[in-house]
This record gives structure tokens, sequence and C-alpha cells, in this order.
């Protein structure tokens, strides 16, 4: 359903051609013609509405539709395929009716042909790619690292990591130190390549790298839902490059070449300190880079980038785009979600549901099937909880209602000693709120004892110190309530004590 909101969006509202959007999504330009066909008939415009969710999408296009499952229609190793077709007497027909024994579900004949000669067909084609202004921006990591002093002292080393980026018809190039490729640094590093440029090309085509594509294939690669989510802010679609294929990315791996020849080769025999230093003594070369001219054409990157492909980017949004996770997540019994330590409250609705957590440093933000369910401030506070008490069940939220000063008033009903108590068990407690199951089990054990006799008790823990719900219901079990208890004992000063000094009239 991911792929669908794509292509409408690359359709209704960026206005892509078929052929465009097939191959930025790896599907066939008839399938996201049916799609958009689909949503017309619906009556479906982009943006699509907010609550419109991925089974209401699904039952818009397809009324009626009975879904097939992925694990029903079976997927189909078109390698295994290739190889047993080189064997002899083997046919497509004979191993098609192989998969439908296995999968009854599963592709029909002339899907299963097609898309094997589809597979087929990719094996060693090779083509110049010619690139329209604008269009394409081809990023990578190099291969050489930078090394930099941090710590002088130990003289300790760390290895940056070199981002490149390069557009297509211009090769004007960027590119930028980091500390690492994890998702953060990817990220940032493409917000700053389009700055640098000012502004947004059609396509990103990137390499496979674990902090852009999750999960490779050839048809249909899955995104890192961060990645997908800052090209989305930005009004671009991701290419990436086929798994061992260079040749779909040749334009960057030259611009590789070009910044370790140009710019890290005249740093080799410097030494940094920081991150900061290396970047800025980065800048004045990359400059240079982009000005220096073609070898068989005419200018340079910077002038073929000022005259082609300054005026074909996308203006930037107004908003630079900030940085969000995504995690996976299941709705514990006490309707909570887990970050990184921290507990967020949902509906008590979608307890034990698969729920998706986007965050950033101040927002969480809680999904389900594509739609919206919670949102909190962020919190670094360990093993705390973020509750909205409109997520909670009726009996909870009542519990939410307890305050010191409101079972201080349900014990006045027992009785002075009761309330002077339940006072004092609060009172010992670092927060109040950490007594108050203490308190409201001692009110309820009225109930069981009748409230003189808890009234009683309440006063015999008062004098021997013992404020605890464990305490007055052991002067209650045992009776003591009902031994005489001396007035002169009441006035006198007793030390400070806890529940385990009971005094020695408790023993009596």
């Amino acid at each position: 359903m991911r792929n669908i909101r794509e292509i409408l969006r690359l359709r209704l509202f960026s206005g892509w051609s078929y052929h465009a959007i097939a191959a930025s999504l790896g599907v066939s330009s008839s399938t996201a013609s049916e799609y958009v066909r689909r949503a017309k008939e619906a009556h479906l415009t982009w943006p699509l509405p907010p609550d419109l969710d991925d089974e209401k999408l699904e039952a818009l296009l397809y009324p009626g539709f009975q879904k097939v499952s992925d694990e029903e229609r079976g997927e189909v190793d078109w390698e295994y395929v290739h190889k047993e077709l080189k064997r002899k007497s083997v046919t497509l027909m004979l191993l098609w009716n192989e998969h439908r024994q296995q999968h009854p579900q599963g592709l029909g004949y002339s899907q299963f042909c097609k898309r094997y000669n589809d597979w087929r067909g990719r094996l060693d084609v090779w083509m110049h790619q010619p690139h329209k202004a604008g269009e394409k921006l081809f990023v990578d990591y190099a291969g050489q690292t930078m090394p930099i002093v941090i710590d002088r002292l130990t003289g300790e080393v760390a290895e940056a990591q070199i981002f490149v980026g390069n557009l297509g018809a211009s090769n004007f190039t960027y590119c930028e130190a980091t500390w690492s490729q994890c998702l953060s640094d990817w990220t940032n590093s493409h917000v700053n390549t389009f700055e640098f440029m000012g502004g947004c090309p059609e396509l990103i085509v990137n390499d496979n790298l674990k902090s852009g594509v999750h999960k490779t294939h050839l048809y249909e690669p899955d995104l890192n839902p961060t990645y997908q989510d800052m090209a989305r802010h930005y009004g671009v679609a991701i290419l990436p490059a086929r798994v061992r294929s260079p040749k779909d990315k040749a334009k960057v791996e030259n611009a590789v070449q070009q910044v370790e020849r140009h710019i890290l080769a005249k740093l080799r025999n410097r030494t940094f300190f920081s991150l900061i230093e290396l970047n800025q003594v980065m800048r004045p070369l990359l400059d240079e880079l982009n000005n220096r001219p073609f070898q068989k054409l005419q200018g340079t990157r910077q002038s073929q980038f000022n005259e082609l492909e300054k005026a074909a980017l996308k203006p930037l949004p107004s908003t630079r785009y900030e940085y969000a996770e995504w995690k996976k997540v299941r709705a514990g019994l006490n309707y909570h979600v887990e970050l990184e330590k921290h507990f967020y409250s949902v509906h008590f609705g979608y307890v034990k549901k698969e729920l998706h957590v986007r965050y950033t440093s101040k927002i969480v933000e809680i999904f389900y099937k594509n739609g919206r369910i919670a949102s909190h401030m962020r919190s670094r506070i360990a093993n705390g909880y973020t509750t909205d008490h409109a997520h909670m069940p009726k009996n909870h939220q009542k519990q939410v209602e307890w305050t010191p000063e409101r079972i201080v008033s349900w014990a006045k009903q027992k009785g002075e000693a009761t309330s002077q108590l339940v006072a004092a068990v609060m009172a010992s407690r670092l927060h109040p709120q950490q007594g108050f199951r203490a308190c409201v089990g001692i009110i309820r054990l009225g109930q069981s004892y009748g409230n003189e006799r808890l009234e009683a008790a309440c006063k015999r823990a008062l004098h021997i110190g013992a404020h605890s719900y464990k305490s007055v219901e052991s002067i209650l079990k045992k009776k003591m309530d009902q031994i005489p208890f001396s007035p002169s004992l009441e006035n006198e000063r007793t030390p400070e004590s806890h529940e385990y000094i009971r005094g020695k009239d408790y023993y009596d």
C-alpha cells in the first residue's frame, strides 16, 4: 500500500509520467496506470484524506476484492527457475505447474512467464544513460576515509567517512565528512546536499546501503522508513541501484574518484583534530573541483550547473527536514509502548497490535495502519511513563483522579485517627502518589472490620509510628485494637520511627 500511495502522489500531485513512476518504484507502467485509474473511479485526489488508512484505501480501490496474502501467493525464486530451464526437457509450463502445486493461489501462467522474462532481461543489459537537467542525483560514500585525531594526549585516531553527491546532467559535485554511515549521518548528508545545490532533483539514485535500503529486492526494494520520510519531505523519489551493478550509478563512481584525487589526496599530509575543521578545509577544494575545466567538453561543473540544472531543480521546502526515526512496536497490557526505556500511552483498544512509532528529538508519534493514533512530547526519563488520560479504561481514569486531599477527605469519614494516619503514610513517602494505594487499602479495611475498630487500630498505629497498611491490618487481625489503650500514653512523645519499630505496647 505504501507503493500505491507513492504512485498516486507522483502522478496526481507531481505529474510524473507512468514510465518515470515505473522506473522509480520498480513496477510496470501499466500497473501504475491501473492504480491511478482505480483512484479516479473512486474520486480520490491528492492529498488523500488524513483519516484514509490502508484498509479503507484498499477497499476503495478494490471493492469486493478478496485479498490474497503474500504467503498464499508464494515468492518465486527466479534464479532457481533460470537454472532449471537449462536442464533437458524442463519448460516454463512445467515449472509453473510445480509452483501452482505448492501455491494454489500463486501467479497465473502469463504473469509467471512475463516476470521471468523481465528478470532475465535485466541480467546483463547495459546502455548509455542520458540524463535530463534536474532529474537525478547520484549518492554514495567514498572508499577512502580521512583520519582525525580525537585525543591529543593519546593520539587516538578515528576514521571519517566521505559522502559524495553528484548531479547527472552537469556532474556538479558535493562532498562532506561524517563520523559514520549510520542512518542519521546518511539522511543529514542528503539534506546538506540539497541546501548546497539550492534545490531538489526528481530522483535520488543510491547504493544499497542499509541506511537507505532496508531490504534489497530486484523489483521492489524495501526502503528505510526514515530515508523515505526525508525524500517525501523534499518531494523526491528514490531509485536504488541494482545489487552489484556499479554501472547503474557510474556518475557517482566517477565523482568519488575525482573527490579522492583532487581533495582527499591533497590533504594526505595534514593532521585534523575535528570533523568541523576537516569540512572547513574541504570546502575550498570542493569549489576548486567544481570549477575545474572539463578535459573533453567546454565549461566546468559549476558553469554546467548554472546553465542547465540550477533552474531545473525543484525549490527547497519552507522548513528543513527534522530527522526522525521509525520503530515497529506492540502495545503491552498496560496500553503503553516502549521507546528507548520510556513508555508512551496509546488507546487501550490497541493492546497487542503492531504499531509504528515515528520519533524526533521532540515529538513521538504512534501510527496504526498509516493512521496516527497518538502523539506525545519526547521524554528522556528512563523507565518513566507519559500517559494521556483519554487512553485509559474508565476504571483507570478514576484512579488517576486520586489526590492527597481527596484521600484524606475519604479517611475522615471513617474517623479522625484514620485521616491522620493516611496523611502520615503519604508524608512518609518520597512522593505522595507512592502512598495512594496503601491509604486506600487502609480505608477499605473499615468494610471488613467496621469503622470503629479501624479507628482504634489507626490510633494505635499512630502511637507506635507504624505508618503502613500491613501494620494496621496486623493490628486488626490480632485484635490489638481491642486492648485498652492508656490515654496517658497518647500524649507522650514517641521517637521518630518507621513501620518496623512498633514499640512495647504493640506486643502487650
